[in-house]
């Protein structure tokens, strides 16, 4: 299974587990975690649902060996609207939701991670504002979610820089809330966990209040760029160099 899953009270933990893909999000992974909402959507009693990914790896993006097999703009932006549909699920869960970053969140990772609620991450964690290399703007709604959280202009530097920034400078950043140290990363978020499961589900959802944003502005640009020949020629050249 590309996801573990693992309940305790209150408590639903999700765990992206892909090694050979450094975690990056496919189309399994996408099915798993709309069962997972489902799930999460029905449950009442559910306060906190944390995001995290196995070993030393968040999420390193969308898979591009299977997403490459993608050719037309029209299929880029059915993926595309697909986990939009999958992160706004997120952003709209009537419980609180927790991306525990526990490494490297490239390209679709930091996309996923900015529709979560509340952000951590582990001091060797690192965020990595590429898409740019391969002649893509972001996709998932990263640009919409990290200009409302930064700034734009900031927003705009990392991304046409294709800036890799580390866990502090994303906090100062205002990207993530917390950094906890290597020595005490597992006993932190245990400790959080606790905290935000709390107080019950009317008083998360009085908090949390309705989140409106229209995210879908990005799927026209995305989809244009995606089926471009240089966007193509880029990824073709990068899994080539990676093999």
């Amino acid at each position: 299974m590309p996801i573990h899953v693992s309940r305790e009270k209150f408590v639903l933990k999700a765990v992206i587990d892909r090694p050979g893909a450094m975690n990056a999000i496919n189309f399994e992974v996408m099915d798993r975690l709309e069962e997972l909402l489902t799930e999460a959507e029905q449950d009442s009693s559910l306060r906190l649902f944390v995001l995290t990914g196995k070993e030393n790896r968040f999420i390193s993006g969308g898979d591009l060996r299977e997403f490459h097999q993608i050719k037309s703009a029209e299929g880029a932006r059915k993926m595309s609207d697909r986990m939009l549909s999958i992160l706004d699920r997120i952003e709209n869960l009537n419980c609180w939701t927790l991306a525990a970053v526990n490494g490297h969140a490239y390209g679709g990772g930091w996309e996923t991670m900015l529709s979560f609620d509340f952000r951590i991450a582990h001091e060797s964690a690192t965020f990595g504002f590429t898409q740019g290399k391969f002649y893509l703007p972001p996709g998932w709604g990263g640009l919409t979610r990290l200009s409302d959280c930064v700034g734009r202009e900031l927003a705009d530097y990392w991304l046409a820089s294709q800036k890799v920034i580390d866990a502090e400078t994303a906090f100062t950043a205002g990207l993530i809330q917390d950094v906890f140290p290597s020595d005490s990363y597992k006993t932190g978020l245990d400790k959080l966990i606790k905290r935000l499961t709390l107080n019950d589900r009317p008083f998360i959802e009085y908090m949390k209040g309705e989140k409106k944003r229209d995210i879908t502005k990005e799927l026209k640009p995305f989809s244009k760029f995606w089926e471009s020949e240089e966007h193509i020629n880029r990824v073709n050249s990068f899994l080539k160099n990676r093999k």
